[in-house]
């Protein structure tokens, strides 16, 4: 619950823009720097180990940020959600593809894993619908305990996770072993490149999430209106995780779609064109779980987690790159036009994905 309104309890406790600014630069900092050593050790440890250390440090920021509120309570919760996110990336997906290799299920992989993304798209709508409620009975702190007790609720559901992979004994805790598998992958695959560069792209423009409000605000829908006009884009983005796994031989010509409907919707400056970007936000995600399915298929278990996490790695440095691009168009136009630029790189993913995969 504390996801949606983070932002106001930073305000609350004296946060200029630019400081709250700087905050969202430390947990992609965090991410960026991490991704690929937390990968490296998903390849050389138990990959469920991990998993189930991984939300300790997100209930760790969120009991900071609700027991001591200041600016550096703030910065280190998002160096520890940083943490926690790294150590989920690459080995949640390596280790559902290996289950799924074990059971010969392998062609299951993007609708699985699209259908736990639409899940949590969901789980994040209806604790964005609680927020308000709880914030207003019991304030922050209430907000703040409810959201530490969901998330160590991930700790016995982690635990409950299958683990069938036999390591190599000249393999186990072999980091640098690990790395020099990756590596090898990647210099002889331009497939596997290609496929990583496509994903990185694809994540990283889910930070356009982050926008959504600011685009149904500038519509002048109201107030009141934009929080329905966001969740018709969430709900959007939900269904696309539920239809992953189907029709993913027409990934291209969809995306091609998606840019017109997310550039037309976004130009619009109409409430109505919200419609559109859900659409074009919901095959974003259907394709994202096509594009991780298309990367596991050509990743050897070797370094499976370690070349994931180079994609998140990646999609950090996509999201921190339209970060500072909106930034910079914000002083000319609004968030309308700067939304349907994002249209471009959707048309350019279409192509690649025609003259490549």
């Amino acid at each position: 619950m504390l996801y949606p309104v983070y932002a106001i309890l930073f305000a609350d406790h004296g946060l200029s823009d630019a400081q709250i600014s700087s905050l969202f630069a430390i947990w992609s900092a965090t991410a960026v720097l991490l991704e690929i050593p937390t990968g490296l050790w998903a390849d050389s440890v138990s990959r469920r180990l991990l998993l189930t250390i991984a939300p300790l440090p997100v209930a760790a920021a969120w009991a900071l940020w609700t027991l001591t509120p200041c600016y550096l309570s703030f910065a280190l919760g998002f160096v520890l959600w940083g943490v926690a996110g790294s150590l989920r990336s690459g080995t949640l997906q390596a280790l559902v593809y290996e289950e799924l290799a074990a059971l010969d299920s392998t062609a299951d992989y993007a609708r699985l894993i699209g259908r736990s993304q639409a899940a949590s798209t969901t789980a994040a709508t209806v604790a964005t619908a609680l927020a308000a409620p709880v914030l207003a009975v019991g304030g922050f702190p209430a907000v703040g305990l409810a959201s530490i007790a969901a998330t160590l609720l991930a700790v016995p559901v982690a635990l409950t996770l299958p683990e069938t992979r036999a390591r190599p004994a000249r393999r186990r805790g072999d980091a640098a072993g690990v790395l020099r598998d990756g590596l090898a992958q990647l210099r002889r695959g331009p497939v596997l490149r290609h496929r990583l560069l496509v994903l990185s792209v694809l994540l990283g423009m889910s930070a356009l999430d982050e926008y959504v409000p600011l685009l149904a605000d500038a519509t002048g829908a109201g107030a009141v209106a934009v929080p329905l006009l966001v969740l018709v884009v969430s709900c959007g983005t939900a269904a696309g995780g539920w239809l992953a796994g189907r029709g993913m031989r027409w990934t291209a010509p969809v995306l091609a779609v998606a840019a017109g409907c997310l550039a037309l919707g976004a130009a619009s400056g109409e409430p109505a064109g919200l419609v559109l970007v859900a659409v074009a936000f919901g095959v974003l995600q259907w394709a994202q779980a096509a594009a991780e399915a298309r990367l596991q298929d050509t990743v050897e278990d070797s370094a499976r987690a370690t070349v994931t996490s180079v994609a998140g790695s990646g999609s950090e440095v996509v999201s921190v790159l339209l970060y500072g691009g909106w930034a910079l168009g914000s002083a000319a136009v609004g968030p309308g036009p700067l939304m349907a630029l994002a249209a471009a790189p959707c048309l350019g993913l279409a192509w690649a994905l025609r003259r490549r995969d």
